[in-house]
């Protein structure tokens, strides 16, 4: 059977139009606990103008300095959510990811970690990357668990480094390395 090379079981990475993505992560970002999520810096609304210039801009980059896509799902293909991989990818075999889903009716559903998987997938077969890593604030248990269920794990924190609503929260880091995505690929075959 042939599937598509960015495609999970719930969730596809697509191209990112330009249009599209901006207004989503303009009405996304209007979302505090998505803002919370997804920012270590503080909640900061950007305009469609500026998202706008800095998508377009990031497509032109060749090659490019941070791999970005859509999440669109498989069913009715919606937009959802985007993630994307940056970090020393050519000269280490490093890639840095992150990922973020947007409206609160898609949370909890599976596509978080269906799209880590197909990010995974691309990294490890297309990239030929030795290791990809990320970070999460700790108050983001949803968020640490979809990275377990992915296959990372825990490597460090950063204690108290993000204050947050007079509250400091650790800033957790979690990685994978190439054989370990692949023996968790064949558990799950």
């Amino acid at each position: 059977m042939v599937t598509e090379l960015l495609m999970g079981k719930f969730v596809r990475l697509a191209a990112v139009e330009p249009k599209e993505i901006v207004e989503a992560t303009v009405r996304w970002n209007r979302d505090s606990e998505y803002q919370r999520f997804a920012m270590l810096e503080p909640a900061n609304l950007i305009s469609t103008k500026r998202l706008t210039e800095w998508a377009e801009k990031d497509q032109e980059k060749e090659p490019p300095a941070f791999f970005y896509f859509a999440i669109r799902t498989l069913d009715g293909d919606r937009l959802i959510g985007s993630c994307g991989m940056g970090g020393d990818i050519y000269p280490h075999g490093e890639g840095f990811v992150g990922i973020g889903i947007g409206d609160r009716q898609d949370w909890n559903k599976g596509y978080g970690t269906d799209a880590m998987q197909v990010l995974l997938s691309f990294a490890f077969n297309e990239l030929n990357l030795r290791r990809v890593s990320l970070s999460v604030l700790n108050h983001n248990a949803r968020g640490i668990r979809s990275y377990v269920k992915a296959g990372f794990v825990r490597e460090g924190i950063q204690r108290g480094s993000v204050l947050r609503e007079g509250q400091r929260w650790d800033d957790v880091f979690m990685g994978i390395l190439r054989e370990e995505w692949l023996a968790n690929k064949n558990i799950d075959n």
